[in-house]
């Protein structure tokens, strides 16, 4: 896959992208709310690797996602936007993330919601989330001068670094992701 096919995404700028991107949130914190993760005694048993009911939700979500984005694209349907690869920014938020998760007890997507269904324990996050976002929007311009340059790798995905094509890597990496469902439902059902 060429650069050119990796473009950077434009900003949704007109309401039905809105509505649309609104629409899929509300069905997403749905989605999280059936599927049990965003309860705490869930994430916190993933902690502890008693329970892999996030684990599980979010291999399947993996696969369908990459199956579908995939053959959506293979089919001129959608355009990749795939982001940069900075390493330093990518440890460091990835840290940041990992602290806030671990602190909370929840990752955005749960909080928010975990909030939907009244666990106000949730609004810390949202309230840390929220201020996050903002220091992060405020300091763009030094980070983009400063840790987003350690490491850049440019728009790079797992099959690039591989030295594989998409589709050799789906043929691989599917069937491995589905046989590790089945093991996690065998261990823990």
């Amino acid at each position: 896959m060429s650069n050119d096919e990796k473009e950077a995404p434009g900003k949704p700028d007109s309401l039905p992208q809105l509505v649309l991107g609104f629409a899929f949130g509300l069905v997403f914190g749905f989605l999280l709310q059936k599927g049990g993760v965003a309860k705490y005694e869930v994430l916190l048993g993933q902690f502890l690797l008693t329970d892999f009911t996030v684990i599980k939700v979010m291999l399947s979500a993996i696969v369908v996602g990459m199956v579908g984005i995939f053959s959506m694209h293979a089919l001129g349907l959608v355009r990749l936007h795939v982001k940069q690869t900075r390493y330093a920014a990518n440890i460091t938020g990835g840290l940041l993330f990992g602290v806030g998760l671990g602190l909370l007890g929840y990752c955005p997507g749960t909080g928010a919601a975990a909030l939907g269904q009244g666990n106000y324990d949730a609004i810390a996050g949202i309230a840390g989330l929220m201020a996050g976002s903002y220091v992060y929007a405020e300091t763009s311009d030094y980070l983009s001068a400063t840790i987003q340059r350690v490491g850049d790798r440019g728009r790079i995905m797992l099959p690039d670094l591989l030295g594989m094509r998409v589709t050799v890597f789906l043929v691989i990496l599917v069937p491995l992701l589905i046989a590790s469902l089945f093991v996690l439902q065998r261990l823990m059902p």
